[in-house]
């Protein structure tokens, strides 16, 4: 299963960049308007050292592109302590899987559904994320409906672009949940043969601990495994963020290793 889970990692960012190897690694070379990162080809047995994370930085150097990597630490557990000793900083965080027979569905006291790739939804998926994802955690916060509609209008049109001809595509498929407030959870799942990750699933600050995070999680798994997915995997920001997935079945495996 771990091994499956590393292939998938490694084929995702295919949808969106070019791949070169340099060293031990493979280099995601972007095509869109987000950077993508370097992660160890799948099967390395060799001990990463600081010298390998080296070469790589000088690529990116040559390229002009940003210092990161991406790897499952089991895979590759030599990583973590030469990205460290390159100066980058290293985090780990929870990786699950949900197995078909362990899902166990969880609804909200709001409508979730598959968003059509549209700008306007796009734009306010987005904009929910990007103020769940600046203040991070279970916690209830402060930022609520009338700021993601601030948050969606000043969204670069480029960015948003982007986003809609992934969804179009079905690179990307993305649902939301609905209250009367409108969109105030949003999250991805970016299918790739019969595998699939679960991404940027996120509520609106002032609108957490009402179980929205598990509804859209719910309605994403639902899309996935009713088109053909049998594999659902995702990383948790922390044990505490975890635990909303554990609720409706996923359970841990590893860990996913990112520096920078």
């Amino acid at each position: 299963m771990i091994n499956r889970v590393d292939a998938y990692l490694h084929a995702v960012p295919l949808s969106g960049s070019f791949a070169e190897q340099v060293g031990p690694f493979t280099l995601f070379r972007s095509t869109t308007i987000w950077p993508y990162y370097a992660r160890p080809v799948p099967g390395t047995e060799a001990t990463i050292e600081p010298a390998d994370i080296e070469l790589v930085r000088v690529r990116c150097s040559e390229l002009g592109i940003p210092l990161s990597f991406e790897w499952v630490v089991e895979t590759c557990p030599s990583l973590g302590a030469a990205a460290a000793a390159a100066g980058l900083t290293v985090v780990e965080h929870p990786l699950l899987v949900l197995d078909r027979d362990d899902f166990r569905p969880e609804k909200a006291d709001a409508r979730s559904e598959i968003l059509p790739a549209e700008e306007d939804v796009v734009r306010q998926a987005r904009a929910v994320a990007n103020l769940a994802f600046s203040d991070p955690g279970t916690a209830v916060g402060v930022a609520g409906p009338a700021e993601r509609d601030t948050a969606a209008a000043e969204l670069e049109d480029e960015k948003v672009a982007a986003l809609v001809d992934r969804a179009s595509k079905g690179v990307s498929v993305n649902a939301g949940a609905f209250t009367d407030d409108g969109l105030v959870a949003s999250g991805t799942h970016q299918p790739v043969g019969s595998s699939t990750e679960i991404v940027g699933v996120a509520t609106l600050p002032s609108m957490r601990r009402k179980g929205l995070a598990a509804a859209v999680t719910t309605t994403l798994v639902e899309h996935a495994f009713a088109n053909g997915v049998d594999l659902v995997l995702l990383s948790a920001e922390t044990d505490a963020v975890a635990a909303v997935y554990e609720r409706v079945g996923f359970h841990r495996i590893g860990s996913a290793g990112a520096a920078e």
